[in-house]
C-alpha cells in the first residue's frame, strides 16, 4: 500500500502549493491513502471547515492537526462530527474530536491512523507512547477498532 503524507501546510501559499501539486503527485505516485497536516492552513493559525472541504475535494483522506488546532475557534463546532480530521491523541480526556480512526483506503483496504503529539518543548500532554499503546493494544490487525 502506498501512503502519501504531506505536512505542514501553512497559510495561503501552502494551500496553493497543495492545490497545484497534489493532482500531479496523485497521477505520478498513485497513492492509496493521503494524509495532510493542516493545523496551520488558515493563515498559519489553525484550520477552517472550508479549507478542510477543499483538501477533501483534492482527494485527501485524513487531515491531522497539532497544538495550533484551536486557533480557528469555529473548529469546536464541527470537529466531533468530522471523523477525517484528527487532533492529537494525547490531548486531555474530554478534548473535542478524536486522535485516531480506522479509514477506508483504495482497493477495499483499511488504514488505522493513530495521531500522537510529542511533548518536548510543548505544553503538558499525556504520554504519547502510553496513549498509542492503549489504542493499538485494543486493535487486532485485519479487524475493526476494538476487535
Amino acid at each position: 500500500m502506498k501512503i502519501f503524507i504531506c505536512g505542514d501546510v501553512v497559510g495561503k501559499s501552502g494551500r496553493q502549493s497543495l492545490i497545484d501539486n497534489l493532482p500531479r503527485v496523485r497521477e505520478r505516485l498513485d497513492p492509496d491513502f493521503i494524509i495532510v497536516n493542516g493545523e496551520n492552513a488558515a493563515h498559519g493559525f489553525g484550520i477552517t471547515r472550508k479549507i478542510c472541504d477543499q483538501f477533501f475535494e483534492l482527494g485527501v483522506d485524513v487531515i491531522t492537526t497539532g497544538n495550533h488546532v484551536w486557533k480557528q475557534r469555529e473548529i469546536l463546532k464541527w470537529i466531533d462530527q468530522e471523523r477525517r480530521v484528527l487532533r492529537p491523541l494525547n490531548f486531555p480526556e474530554g478534548t473535542p474530536g478524536r486522535g485516531h480512526g480506522l479509514f477506508e483506503a483504495r482497493g477495499n483496504r483499511r488504514v488505522m491512523m493513530v495521531h500522537p503529539m510529542g511533548r518536548q518543548f510543548m505544553e503538558p500532554l499525556e504520554n504519547p507512547f502510553l496513549k498509542t499503546d492503549d489504542i493499538l493494544l485494543n486493535h487486532k490487525i485485519g479487524r475493526g477498532i476494538g476487535g
